[in-house]
């Protein structure tokens, strides 16, 4: 079995020896005076409370992620698939701070684990996102603390070195971040945006491995399964592209709930391969495409591009009763491998928007 010691490259050693040492550039922050607060992160796609926009001056943020290797259901017909998770969940949690706020991370690796694991965060600055300072064994828990200066969704991910990048990537380590101005949303003109609801969706491409009689193999670890998911890992053909760890893990009863006239504030990762979002029968009406809430928001989009290793975030007002599709516009991916999810919206029909005239019959003589 793998033990994960092949990890970061040799340069990161030197480059958290460095870290560890470096002299605070200006007058150190007085980080006793600061606020402290601990959230209590929940499980996509929900997100934990929060402020919008905040007069309070920055604080501490503590967060805690506990790594979970295990198998995971990634489809309707049961299939598993031997996972590396932050939380237990496929993708891990959104975490929310504001600009200026320091965030501060606990990352345990609990002994029941047999891989090496760190995190690194496309928010951070310096020592590759984190990466090079919080690589831990089994048994081990590390402490991290970064400012959040740039404000926008970011991705989050493991990356302990060489190919264990992708491949833990790939098996669910992964999530996103949020960094709201602390003015909160605005559009184009500078005027403020606001939500009623927001839903966070991580987007999951799978490699699993099939038999000789074509059936998609099941691994007791993930060390079990290396070899084998690396071989179907580098043809760049996904067994399953997914939101939220499954195939229809946002279908049925677990779709995400809306009314009619409610802004919802859309979240979308995809930590390893491009993807292209589209709300069936909406629209987005403020898009920020790449993920960075300094740059204005497009408009009225009907797809939208998520960039591998990146996350966006899209507002719309429902305007309309029903069920509302939200899929990986490469409609292959959506149907076949997976990449569908739901909105179930409640309200009143506005026969202005859209009217049936006159329902299917037979054509006239």
């Amino acid at each position: 079995m793998l033990t994960g010691a092949t990890v970061l490259a040799s340069s990161s050693d030197g480059m958290a020896a460095k870290a560890a040492e470096a002299q605070v550039d200006g007058p150190a922050p007085d980080l006793a005076s600061m606020q402290r607060e601990k959230v209590a992160l929940v499980d996509p796609p929900f997100v934990h409370p929060h402020e919008q926009a905040t007069k309070a001056t920055p604080g501490i943020k503590e967060f805690r992620l506990v790594i979970e290797e295990k198998p995971l259901v990634i489809d309707q017909d049961g299939t598993t698939y031997p996972a590396m998770t932050f939380n237990g969940t496929v993708p891990g949690p959104l975490m929310v701070v504001h600009e200026g706020d320091y965030v501060e991370l606990t990352l345990v690796n609990p002994d029941t684990n047999a891989m090496q694991h760190n995190i690194d965060f496309h928010a951070a600055t310096g020592g590759l996102g984190g990466g090079a300072l919080t690589l831990i064994n089994p048994g081990e828990q590390t402490v991290l603390r970064f400012k959040a200066t740039r404000a926008g969704v970011f991705v989050y991910h493991c990356a302990p070195g060489g190919p264990m990048i992708p491949w833990h990537v790939v098996s669910g380590m992964n999530g996103a971040i949020m960094v709201l101005p602390r003015e909160g949303l605005k559009d184009e003109a500078g005027n403020s945006l606001r939500y009623d609801r927001i839903y966070y969706i991580g987007e999951q491409d799978f490699y699993l491995p099939r038999d000789s009689k074509g059936v998609f193999k099941s691994y007791a670890s993930p060390g079990d399964g290396y070899e084998e998911i690396m071989e179907v890992m580098t043809k760049l053909v996904p067994s399953h592209v997914v939101f939220n760890g499954a195939a229809g893990a946002l279908t049925g009863d677990k779709a995400m709930a809306a009314k009619v006239g409610e802004t919802v504030l859309i979240v979308h990762s995809q930590a390893n391969r491009d993807s292209r979002p589209h709300l069936i029968g909406g629209h987005g009406d403020h898009v920020w495409e790449q993920g960075k809430f300094d740059n204005p928001p497009a408009k009225n989009l009907e797809t939208w591009f998520v960039r591998g290793g990146s996350a966006a975030a899209a507002l719309y007002k429902f305007r309309q009763p029903g069920i509302y599709a939200y899929v990986n516009h490469n409609l292959i991916e959506a149907v076949i491998l997976g990449a569908t999810a739901h909105f179930t919206v409640e309200g009143d029909w506005n026969d202005d928007l859209m009217k049936q005239v006159s329902a299917p019959g037979p054509i006239p003589a």
